[in-house]
């Protein structure tokens, strides 16, 4: 099997969770909200749940690529993940605007 695609994919998905977080801390100094709350401002709450769920969805996207990419394609995996990043992107940008336009990108992740 060859590991490149599936850790090119593992990378991306972690640097997205990691910008995601990176978010967080932008919005709780922007509205000086001290840790450890977890409310506040409307916006910080929104980057909390985008960072929240991306990580619900990571515990099982990343074991189901690793596992298709050994069982399957490690370039379909790859492209399955760059799905899903791009998903997440779409969910992340819809949510923070508007919670309820978040279904397209949540259904692309799915």
């Amino acid at each position: 099997m060859n590991f490149v695609h599936p850790a090119a994919a593992t990378c991306a998905m972690l640097v997205l969770y990691i910008l995601f977080t990176m978010n967080v801390g932008r919005m709780r100094v922007r509205h000086k909200i001290d840790a450890p709350a977890t409310i506040g401002h409307p916006e910080f709450e929104l980057a909390c749940r985008v960072q929240a769920n991306t990580l619900e969805r990571l515990i099982v996207a990343l074991p189901a690529l690793w596992i298709y990419a050994y069982t399957f394609s490690s370039k379909w995996a790859l492209a399955a993940a760059a799905v899903w990043v791009v998903g997440r992107i779409i969910y992340a940008f819809c949510y923070m605007k508007e919670p309820n336009w978040r279904g397209a990108g949540m259904l692309i992740t799915f």
